[in-house]
């Protein structure tokens, strides 16, 4: 694969001819229909076409249309210039590609803070601005995942991005720091308990949420409530620290073990040790606790 210099264009605006310019340096290309790649058809709907995508490729289905989403992507012209391909980028509104394809990872900085994130943590590498921050695209592929940070998702295997153009910059090699993004600590680090105040009981008399049932099934839930959380990650776990302290912080019904839990949830989904504790401090702090 050679990645397309700044100063390279295709031979056309259309569609097509990106697709085709895309391909020819051994990026695979897809069409846009919108946000998203093209619908499967009637016939590979759910996958009844018996087609089972790969890491590279769309698996056992020859249907002839772009069907699969990622998985259809292509550097053959034979199919890109396809009939039933044709007649998609004629639909489309954009191109896209498939980075694990092209052995490539795509780190999708979605927000100015992320952008700034990225300058101050990450080797500086080949950049493309999008409509709200930037593509850093770095030589090796690795694992897709969304939501790794805030504004951060990673696009590689099994994934596709939107082609917005060469961008500017020498390409890096995949870096560890982006390879760890998707690494979850050892459970035995996040066991840890967190070095927190845990709020003292208020009032007197046997508190109502000392039911066991009750408070195990409010902190299961609070864990759920980041562990699914695809994107905003910081205000997830700010938000559900905020809703647990409001239900149990001035009764006195947590405790080390509680606050563990949901740390280890949040640390899971990439946040640190000092994020945990600086939000639960917040949290606390408008309760007035």
């Amino acid at each position: 694969m050679t990645y397309p210099v700044p100063d390279q264009r295709p031979a056309g605006r259309h569609h097509l001819h990106t697709a085709l310019w895309l391909a020819g340096l051994g990026i695979p290309v897809l069409p846009l229909r919108g946000k998203r790649p093209m619908a499967n058809c009637p016939t590979c709907a759910d996958t009844a076409c018996g087609g089972r995508p790969t890491m590279k490729t769309s698996g056992s289905c020859a249907c002839p249309r772009p069907c699969h989403g990622w998985a259809a992507a292509t550097t053959d012209p034979s199919v890109i210039t396809s009939p039933a391909w044709t007649a998609a980028w004629r639909r489309a509104v954009a191109v896209a590609y498939h980075p694990g394809g092209a052995e490539l990872t795509v780190v999708d900085l979605d927000t100015p803070a992320a952008v700034v994130w990225a300058r101050t943590t990450l080797p500086t590498t080949r950049t493309v601005p999008t409509t709200r921050g930037e593509h850093w695209i770095y030589r090796g592929a690795m694992r897709s995942a969304n939501g790794v940070r805030e504004g951060v998702d990673l696009k590689s295997a099994m994934a596709y991005a939107r082609w917005l153009g060469p961008g500017t910059g020498t390409m890096a090699n995949l870096p560890d720091a982006v390879r760890a993004l998707v690494v979850k600590e050892p459970p035995a680090l996040r066991a840890a308990p967190p070095t927190v105040a845990v709020p003292a009981g208020a009032g007197e008399g046997e508190c109502p949420h000392r039911t066991p049932a009750y408070l195990d099934r409010g902190i299961a839930m609070a864990e759920q409530r980041i562990t699914e959380a695809r994107s905003a990650v910081h205000a997830t776990v700010y938000r559900t620290f905020l809703a647990v302290l409001s239900a149990h912080g001035r009764c006195g019904c947590l405790s080390g073990t509680h606050v563990a839990r949901l740390f280890a949830a949040a640390q899971a989904k990439g946040e640190s040790p000092r994020h945990c504790t600086e939000a639960w401090a917040n949290a606390r702090t408008r309760l007035g606790l």
